[in-house]
């Protein structure tokens, strides 16, 4: 059974620019709020941002604002952008972000971590690690550095499914030779959103 937050945004979800200009503050809070259980910090350096159809939303209103896109075919790019960072069911879609603040030391660590976004796991308590699908968009490591953002896919199992729907914890973590951190379990107001992901 596909939720309301599996569904795929169409155009006629969303707001008009003078309509989102006047709901805009409402709807960023509504936004950060339900975002901050979906942010999963793994060490000093990492975290993934789970993606959903509110999250996605929140985008596509924002670049269409940014833009003043009011055109169709524009409208449509904007959602054939965004549309497949919604999770289809029976997987978690996240943005990966590698964060430093001081910009000489985020070079050097972009050029240690080649090849990070395929060693960041989750796993659902009692089954074996899910290896992310990473960047199917576009590549996004050269032979000198990975990039700072990355766009991940978990697909789950769906044994997997029925223990996170009966309560199962999720762990987290990235195994790397330059970055080994986890995260055991995530928080429960995380673990409950993510299980609104999955049908």
């Amino acid at each position: 059974m596909r939720t309301e937050a599996m569904q795929k945004l169409t155009r006629d979800q969303l707001m008009p620019l003078e309509q989102y200009a006047k709901q805009r503050n409402d709807f960023r809070a509504k936004v950060m709020a339900h975002k901050k259980d979906r942010q999963v910090q793994i060490g000093p350096h990492a975290t993934l941002y789970f993606e959903d159809r509110l999250t996605m939303h929140y985008q596509v209103q924002e670049m269409l604002r940014a833009e003043r896109i009011f055109e169709e075919a524009g409208i449509e790019d904007e959602l054939n952008a965004y549309n497949p960072m919604i999770p289809d069911g029976s997987n978690w879609k996240a943005t990966f972000m590698i964060e430093y603040g001081d910009e000489d030391e985020r070079r050097v660590a972009l050029g240690k971590l080649i090849g990070v976004e395929h060693k960041v796991w989750a796993q659902v308590a009692g089954f074996p690690k899910v290896w992310p699908i990473a960047d199917e968009d576009l590549e996004r490591t050269t032979e000198e550095k990975t990039s700072s953002v990355h766009f991940l896919r978990f697909e789950l199992a769906p044994d997997m499914i029925k223990a996170l729907k009966s309560g199962a914890a999720i762990n987290m973590g990235i195994e790397h030779p330059a970055y080994t951190h986890s995260l055991s379990p995530v928080p429960e107001a995380t673990r409950a959103s993510l299980a609104q992901d999955l049908a």
